[in-house]
């Protein structure tokens, strides 16, 4: 065992990758999000990755993950929501997602929290909460070509979602690279994407430079 440790580490060291990235462990999504404090299991101790995600979820998700109530945006006057009494558990997470532009509402001031979001939804919201990339047409069409379904997303997640890609928040298909942006997000599907934005904290990237966009950047790994 011990030879094969050592011949594993003569490989990295050769390929020229950093001691630090070989020694850090391979964490579950979900136990780091859940470790994290952004995700709960129930009583028994279930995650239930297949289950669907509400736009109340989701937004208390991601104000908890992204500190949206301390956002200048976030002090404005409450909304009146025929759909969201003060009394709903999630009455302060959706006010500061719609407050600060992060969720919109619907028509007659509708919120609809327990409506499903979509994957394109849920990923370009959770783009928009955490910074949407000014990339130019060309590069956000550039990005969304490698992914055969992309001419499913709606046109106002596009941008988001090149975003979204591009940093690695998207679990996309194994052997298809479908994004599957019309599904339903689960909760497995949110706790990839915090678990990779988690990642970004840990070892921060700057900011992407439009002209060299590397061609499959986001793909699932």
């Amino acid at each position: 065992m011990k030879k094969l440790v050592s011949v594993f580490l003569a490989i990295a060291l050769v390929q020229g990758v950093p001691m630090a990235v070989q020694a850090q462990p391979i964490i579950d999504p979900i136990d780091r999000v859940v470790n994290a404090g952004l995700m709960n299991k129930d009583a028994n101790g279930n995650f239930n990755a297949e289950g669907f995600v509400s736009r109340a979820e989701l937004a208390a998700i991601l104000v908890k993950t992204f500190g949206l109530e301390r956002r200048k945006t976030a002090q404005k006057p409450d909304r009146e929501l025929p759909d969201v009494p003060k009394t709903y558990w999630a009455y302060s997470a959706i006010q500061t997602a719609l407050k600060t532009g992060t969720m919109s509402g619907y028509r007659d001031g509708m919120f609809f929290p327990n409506q499903r979001v979509t994957r394109a939804e849920a990923l370009a919201i959770f783009a928009q909460a955490y910074g949407v990339f000014q990339f130019p047409d060309a590069s956000i069409s550039e990005i969304l070509a490698n992914y055969p379904d992309a001419g499913e997303i709606p046109s106002w997640a596009r941008k988001s979602m090149a975003t979204a890609l591009y940093e690695g928040f998207v679990n996309i298909e194994l052997g298809t690279n479908k994004i599957n942006p019309l599904k339903p997000m689960t909760r497995g599907d949110i706790a990839y994407a915090l678990s990779k934005y988690l990642e970004r904290q840990i070892r921060p990237t700057s900011s992407p430079v439009p002209d060299q966009l590397p061609p499959n950047r986001g793909m699932g790994r």
